[in-house]
């Protein structure tokens, strides 16, 4: 591991002790496990992952209106 300092606000501070006392760890691996988790959240792959999660999600849903209907109805030919 490497050494790093941040500055925080008393705000983030004190939310961050608290955090602390209620999940029982340390402040720097509270610190260090919300960073892994932006970085996952923005690495280049997250996009693709949540839109294969996504892919087909209602695909077998019966309660949906006929879209190719309401399409239909907007066309202006």
């Amino acid at each position: 591991m490497v050494r790093t300092q941040i500055y925080l606000t008393e705000k983030e501070r004190d939310g961050l002790a608290l955090l602390a006392e209620a999940s029982g760890k340390k402040q720097s691996e509270l610190i260090r496990n919300a960073v892994d988790v932006l970085i996952s959240h923005f690495s280049p792959g997250h996009r693709d992952t949540v839109l294969n999660k996504a892919a087909g999600l209602w695909q077998n849903r019966q309660d949906l209106p006929d879209f190719e209907h309401l399409r239909k109805q907007w066309d202006r030919s």
